[in-house]
């Protein structure tokens, strides 16, 4: 086989075989990752990597490679759902870094976090002043969750003992000119009340349509210039 063939074939495989294993390990955002998947991940796409540009006839080496850090993978997420313990060892453990106006070193030590750094995401959380917090926690993906002061929490219409209608959730109706059926019927709309209802707003036709959404009661239509 030639090479200028071989390879396209064999990165397109190697591209379908990725998709189909990360969708059964499942989606994760990479403020998601534990250590191990990270791990994973980045072995699983080398191994790609090999198999894409092997000039020789083992790319079925490295496919039973993937197949097995993938496998391995699934095995891992099963047990920890099951296994408490085995979760904390795989996921890691939280750590209390600030509390009460105390700085907790030791679990600094522990998360190998300094000072400056921590002081530097209360200020991207919008806490410029340790006193308006009453806790930090460094969540096991390394994200750092803060709990505020009462008195710095931001004030809500329930404090006020006010009354607000509950928002849904926003459905796409059209994108791009297109008909987003199943989200249509989950509006409890026909396509006939689509059209009626974009007339009203001065759309003759569907496909001029860019963008139209539904919250429930009223259908939102954006347009969109060819130009800028």
């Amino acid at each position: 086989m030639e090479v200028w063939f071989k390879i396209p074939l064999l990165a397109l495989g190697s591209i379908i075989v990725l998709f189909i294993l990360c969708k059964l390990m499942g989606n994760k955002q990479m403020s998601q990752l534990t250590l191990f998947d990270y791990i994973i991940g980045i072995t699983i796409g080398s191994i790609a990597a090999e198999m894409a540009t092997s000039l020789e006839d083992n790319f079925i080496e490295p496919l039973l490679a993937m197949i097995v850090y993938a496998t391995v993978s699934i095995l891992i997420s099963l047990i920890s759902c099951r296994s408490l313990h085995f979760r904390s060892f795989m996921e890691g453990k939280t750590y209390i870094l600030y509390d009460n106006g105390i700085l907790y070193k030791r679990n600094f030590k522990k998360a190998k976090l300094d000072i400056n750094e921590f002081l530097m995401q209360c200020r991207i959380a919008g806490y410029f002043n340790l006193s308006q917090l009453q806790t930090a926690i460094l969540e096991s993906n390394g994200h750092i969750s803060f709990l505020p002061l009462s008195s710095n929490k931001p004030l809500t219409a329930g404090d006020m003992n006010l009354k607000l209608n509950q928002e849904k959730i926003i459905l796409d109706l059209i994108l791009d000119g297109r008909v987003l059926i199943e989200n249509l019927a989950k509006a409890g709309h026909s396509q006939d009340w689509l059209i009626e209802e974009s007339k009203k707003q001065g759309f003759g036709n569907i496909k001029d349509i860019f963008l139209a959404t539904y919250d429930g009661e009223n259908l939102s239509i954006y347009k969109t210039k060819k130009e800028y």
